[in-house]
């Protein structure tokens, strides 16, 4: 495939790294405010574009996308408000977005232990809950995107949360989420459950940004020739349909 890569920092490079390595070509690199005005029309060159760019441009590249008819793959995060908006535009003009918070598949998989362990907790009292997330000190948005999931499936179960914020929490109501920044820390994730008797902690650690990569070259590889909105609850049911054939 011809892939266009929306937004260049680590992860556009380690995408770069991974796609050609599978036998696709990056076409277009778009990583400015200049390299729109002057190589954005060339965007129709591409069969599929990635974006990891940054929260306030991802919505407009996206828009970019769907006015060029290419389908896009998007794993920029701290721009959510705008998300349900995109989609039913996605939708629409019958055009292709996957979108993820976290296109890794351990991480996706830590969502759906996430979400049983969350519902085995919701039958106990006595259990504060808590998450605790650490990414690098360039992470622009907090807390992270899969904070936030995590956090929305624990209350979507638990009667006595009624939102998540982004300190310790101290309103019973309340689910924290406390963020770390620290150097070359490419994502960890602890969701806490702490009695006085004991505690129950389930972690998800990336070692590197190497599976966010791959996972967003596969679901660029997916949506190839699609149309709708999609994300990694498609793809990886459409993997275990693949395997199980």
């Amino acid at each position: 495939m011809n892939i266009a890569l929306l937004g260049y920092g680590k992860m556009g490079q380690e995408i770069e790294k991974l796609a050609m390595k599978r036998g696709h070509t990056i076409v277009l690199v778009l990583d400015s405010l200049d390299d729109w005005e002057d190589l954005g029309d060339r965007l129709r060159e591409a069969d599929v574009a990635i974006d990891f760019s940054t929260p306030i441009s991802t919505v407009e590249n996206i828009h970019h996308c769907f006015d060029a008819g290419v389908p896009v793959v998007v794993g920029t995060t701290g721009w959510l408000d705008d998300l349900d908006k995109v989609k039913q535009e996605c939708i629409s003009k019958n055009q292709c977005m996957f979108y993820a918070p976290n296109y890794s598949i351990g991480v996706n998989l830590f969502f759906d232990l996430n979400r049983y362990l969350a519902a085995l907790m919701s039958k106990w009292e006595g259990y504060a809950t808590s998450i605790e997330e650490t990414h690098h000190i360039h992470k622009q948005d907090s807390p992270s995107g899969t904070a936030i999931v995590l956090a929305n499936d624990i209350i979507r179960v638990t009667d006595h949360k009624e939102k998540w914020v982004n300190d310790s929490g101290s309103n019973p109501g309340e689910l924290g989420i406390k963020s770390i920044r620290s150097e070359n820390v490419p994502g960890t994730h602890v969701v806490r459950y702490e009695s006085e008797e004991d505690s129950i902690e389930i972690i998800h650690t990336a070692k590197s940004r190497r599976g966010f990569a791959l996972g967003a070259v596969v679901a660029a590889e997916w949506v190839h020739g699609k149309t709708g909105f999609f994300d990694m609850k498609n793809l990886m049911e459409a993997q275990i349909l693949m395997n199980n054939e």
